[in-house]
């Protein structure tokens, strides 16, 4: 460390203040620089893949113990005590109006990153996070996307993998998820 810096050794908010200056100084680049990838979670709904932007989900939990909630619609499975907390939990594919799944081996709920909203989606697997370049978007797909159209944000493809970029906050800001019950 250098003389200057020492002599903010006893105000610590000055000292990264000055530190993060420095950086900044020395290179440029790194506080100008754009994202040269897009990030998400992968996950798949039966045969459709998908990836949600990283700030979407908090957590991935497996599916808890469910208490069912009275004249909900299908797709709200029900709710759950998580770390103390009511979670409702969702079928995101049923509320998609896909087929329902008996058997939830494999599924996990991915749990929506909002302190006003929360609920968590089911889904079949995760595939964990998933890198993309803008080479990788393909727009085309969205005109095979169906009933996920409405909650996308675009579309990618790499290894001939089609990826659906979904949007939870879409589904959570949609009159059909706001009435869940009937």
């Amino acid at each position: 460390m250098t003389a200057d810096l020492r002599a903010l050794r006893d105000a610590p908010y000055e000292l990264l203040a000055a530190m993060e200056a420095r950086v900044r100084a020395a290179r440029p680049d790194v506080s100008q620089r754009r994202a040269d990838f897009w990030l998400g979670l992968g996950f798949r709904l039966r045969d459709h893949w998908c990836v949600a932007p990283r700030e979407d989900v908090r957590e991935i939990i497996t599916p808890p113990s469910l208490t069912r909630a009275p004249g909900a619609k299908p797709w709200l499975m029900g709710v759950a005590n998580v770390r103390g907390g009511i979670l409702p939990v969702a079928d995101l594919a049923l509320f998609l109006g896909l087929p329902r799944r008996t058997d939830l081996q494999g599924s996990r709920v991915l749990v929506y990153n909002s302190p006003r909203v929360p609920v968590g989606f089911l889904v079949d697997e995760v595939a964990g996070y998933r890198q993309f370049v803008a080479g990788d978007q393909q727009h085309e797909q969205l005109a095979f996307s169906g009933a996920f159209a409405p909650y996308l944000l675009g579309a990618f493809e790499r290894a001939h993998q089609p990826w659906l970029a979904f949007s939870f906050s879409k589904v959570v800001a949609s009159p059909e998820f706001a009435h869940a019950g009937w």
